[in-house]
């Protein structure tokens, strides 16, 4: 079973962190080997809604994957189940106020299957640290952008 969770604070309000976060058109800027995002059916993201991810691969190779919104609750939690897809991870996302801003933890668990299997602590450790890359990458571009008036 691959499960971890890295988390890091974000010099930002909630609502932004999460706005950002929970935007399709946005995951790119974090999630470097994102290629695309497209919403099914172009709704507005909510529970059960569907997203079709391509990411990319060491090599090169597109991985396109299948994911329902399986959490959301605006400014706390957002969550994406992989319905279909070369390794079964569901993504946990959650957010906090904190004394910077924001607590933002990132739980990411699955249960690779076949020879995968196999290679479970190389891909934990593997994961663990391109999420903390993404999250590192997310906090500095949060973090430089100018605030939102509200």
């Amino acid at each position: 079973m691959i499960d971890f969770t890295v988390t890091t604070e974000i010099g930002r309000p909630v609502g932004e962190v999460f706005a950002y976060v929970t935007d399709p058109s946005k995951l790119a800027t974090w999630q470097t080997n994102t290629v695309s995002v497209v919403v099914e059916n172009d709704q507005p993201l909510r529970l059960g809604c569907r997203l079709r991810e391509v990411h990319r691969a060491p090599g090169g190779k597109k991985l396109p994957s299948l994911l329902e919104v399986s959490a959301y609750d605006p400014d706390k939690t957002f969550a994406l189940h992989m319905l279909e897809g070369a390794l079964p991870l569901d993504a946990h996302i959650s957010f906090e106020p904190s004394h910077v801003g924001t607590l933002l933890s990132f739980r990411v668990h699955g249960q690779p299957r076949g020879l995968t299997r196999l290679m479970q602590p190389l891909l934990t450790r593997t994961l663990r640290k391109q999420f903390g890359q993404y999250l590192q990458t997310l906090k500095e571009l949060l973090e430089r952008k100018p605030m939102s008036k509200r």
